[in-house]
């Protein structure tokens, strides 16, 4: 047995070890993905203990080591690849592991099938760009394309040399891993575009891990008589390994950010994100001599829905509320969760107090249709809303806040009275009617832009 990889395999299990302690306690939906890759490299320096068996065994231990480590690669890449739902990056990920396992093999246990060397050769290339010609009018990415390119340039590359009576074939095999794991260096570069420590180190460890593979030939050619230790040459596993752990850690770090700013349920702004995005606003407002509207949005028998069909159904409710309010304001705007039913919304200029009662009328008409409780079951809520404009309403944030709070209230409050709502064509989106005294009352009137009761 070759007790040399020894080490590697006790050093490389520990943290894979490690990175399932990491992953366990964060887990992302990448995690899982890195951990099994990792157990490859187990399983790669777990044969190769087997290595100098004679005879088929040996030849087996090759084949399992070196597919291990061809699994591991792919599994890093498949992991990185920011659309890897779509079918056909299952295929694209299934035809280059394939290929790449069937090439490993056969260079295994060449010279017997030496003859299937060619034709590997060529499925190497083929494969990925069948797969991307076959749906490049449903689903084409830059990215993609920079991996076809790739093993095209390796099929011919490897067609070239393998043949070769001295080293072709071993040529040939280093140029396989080099390709695997620089693709692992162009997807993290990809999917990872971000100054981290923990993305530079794993970046930057993949590429090391890449050309290990041309240095390695180089140096056995060129200087042989220099020695380098196999744990040189392991070294940059261990770099992406604490790369990757750092990456971890940083998505949890961001995570545990995001939870502490946004309402875990709605993925909106919480009250203290808002509160902060206000007073920024309020101040670009002062600073440019520009207006900034707040609406208070309260939903109208959210109780009774939580009473009717039980607190799920009142998660889902505010789920699809909030849905509907951010995609009907800009993304310059902000709306936020600040209560169990209440929402508040932050508009920056250019805007206006007309614009403003606008936007709270257009709220307001998103919920007049029924929202689903159950795939069988909608319930119908509304909304009573109240805007303020600063500098016009208030002059600092708390005031602000009050101004829209009591005509919100007040408008409820009003709502509340026997009054029929209509809804016209004409100039008018939105009237309410008064029995006893027969006068509209518009929902301008409502909000205080016509009238100064509120």
């Amino acid at each position: 047995m070759n007790w040399s990889e020894l080490p590697d395999l006790t050093a490389v299990t520990l943290l894979a070890c490690a990175f399932a302690s990491v992953s366990r306690r964060s887990p992302t939906p990448v995690s899982g993905i890195w951990l099994t890759g990792w157990l490859m490299i187990v399983l790669h320096f777990g044969s190769f203990l087997f290595l100098t068996l004679p005879g088929v065994s040996g030849t087996f231990a090759a084949i399992i080591g070196l597919s291990a480590l061809i699994w591991a690669g792919f599994l890093f890449m498949w992991a990185a690849v920011p659309y890897r739902s779509e079918n056909s990056s299952r295929w694209m990920f299934g035809v280059l592991a394939t290929s790449n396992t069937l090439y490993v093999a056969i260079s295994s246990i060449n010279p017997v099938a030496s003859w299937a060397l060619t034709p590997a050769a060529i499925f190497l290339g083929a494969s990925p760009l069948l797969v991307a010609l076959w749906v490049v009018r449903k689903f084409n990415r830059r990215l993609r394309w920079l991996v076809v390119s790739l093993y095209a340039a390796l099929s011919i590359f490897v067609l070239l040399i393998q043949h070769r009576a001295a080293d072709g074939p071993e040529l040939a095999l280093n140029a396989v891993l080099f390709t695997v794991y620089f693709g692992c260096c162009l997807h993290f570069w990809y999917g990872y575009r971000r100054g981290t420590t923990g993305a530079f180190i794993t970046i930057a460890g993949f590429l090391a891990w890449s050309l290990v593979f041309v240095a390695a030939p180089i140096m056995e050619i060129h200087f042989p008589a220099v020695h380098i230790e196999s744990e040189v040459w392991n070294l940059p596993k261990y770099v992406v390994a604490v790369g990757m752990i750092l990456l971890l850690l940083e998505d949890q770090i961001e995570y545990n950010r995001h939870l502490a700013l946004h309402d875990h349920l709605t993925g909106l702004p919480n009250r203290r994100l808002f509160q902060d995005r206000l007073a920024s606003a309020l101040e670009r407002a002062r600073r440019t001599e520009t207006r900034t509207a707040l609406l208070i949005v309260d939903l109208d028998r959210f109780k009774q829905v939580n009473d009717t069909f039980g607190h799920h159904a009142g998660d889902l409710v505010l789920q699809q509320v909030a849905a509907k309010f951010s995609a009907r304001v800009r993304r310059s705007d902000t709306v936020a969760r600040t209560g169990g039913d209440e929402f508040s919304v932050i508009l920056e200029e250019p805007t206006s107090r007309e614009q403003a009662v606008v936007v709270g009328m257009s709220l307001m008409q998103l919920l007049n249709e029924p929202l689903k409780v159950n795939p069988d079951q909608s319930a119908c809520i509304g909304a009573s809303v109240g805007v303020a404009i600063f500098p016009e309403d208030a002059h600092d944030m708390e005031s602000l806040c009050i101004a829209a709070d009591r005509r919100m209230y007040a408008f409820k409050h009003d709502s509340e009275e026997p009054i029929v709502k209509e809804v016209f064509v004409g100039p008018t989106p939105l009237a309410a009617f008064k029995p006893q005294s027969h006068r509209p009352v518009t929902v301008a009137d409502q909000f205080g832009v016509v009238r100064g009761k509120l």
